[in-house]
């Protein structure tokens, strides 16, 4: 199994790399955009990939983060039997069954995670659900991703991609924390912006 590692390749010179994986090609494309567009001293280079693992004969640069995309309006695959995962008022009482699957969206995060070495979890990847904002649309409840960030120990952010300026924010956002991942900000490692993302905005599992 082809597994990605932090530290595998030399670094770039002045250069930084982020990796957005998710589903849904058209939010990964538009979020890519805003992001190149942010100005700073580093050269930035954004890849996208549906899932890992990734192609093994290409030759890539050093990925410094990884931000996995989870959209909470992805819909339903009909494959398999389950109970209803969102613990939704609509359905009555004993008749929450449905011929459902995990979101597409989820499910190829949750698989991707494998591909990851650990070591890249101590600072260098972070959740992004999209399509919080309207909840009354969600086919994926927010508490799922949230015990998934915490399961792995990193950040998660919300945020409608779809919205132009809430992507421009979160594209600076991610800008910001990429440069600190790659080794660019004097004086702020990754495993210190962890630390302050961790106790300043995610709630603890008994919360959930």
């Amino acid at each position: 199994m082809s597994v990605l590692r932090p530290l595998d390749k030399l670094p770039g010179l002045n250069t930084a790399t982020v990796l957005l994986v998710g589903s849904e090609d058209a939010l990964l494309q538009q979020l890519a955009d805003s992001m190149l567009k942010e100005d700073c001293a580093s050269e930035l280079r954004v890849h996208l990939a549906k899932a890992l693992p990734l192609p093994s004969n290409v030759n890539r640069p050093r990925i410094d983060l990884i931000v996995f995309v989870i959209n909470l309006h992805s819909k339903y695959r009909p494959e398999k039997q389950g109970l209803c995962c969102l613990h939704c008022e609509v359905c009555p009482p004993l008749v929450c069954f449905l011929a459902l699957a995990w979101p597409p969206s989820l499910q190829h995060v949750e698989e991707s995670l494998h591909h990851v070495d650990a070591s890249f979890f101590l600072g260098r990847v972070c959740f992004l659900g999209t399509g919080a904002g309207q909840e009354h649309h969600c086919s994926l409840h927010r508490n799922t991703v949230l015990k998934l960030a915490h399961t792995y120990r990193s950040p998660l952010f919300f945020c409608d991609l779809e919205v132009e300026d809430f992507q421009a924010t979160m594209a600076q956002r991610l800008v910001r924390m990429l440069l600190i991942c790659a080794g660019h900000v004097r004086g702020v490692s990754a495993l210190n912006l962890l630390s302050l993302l961790r106790t300043s905005e995610t709630p603890p599992p008994e919360e959930l």
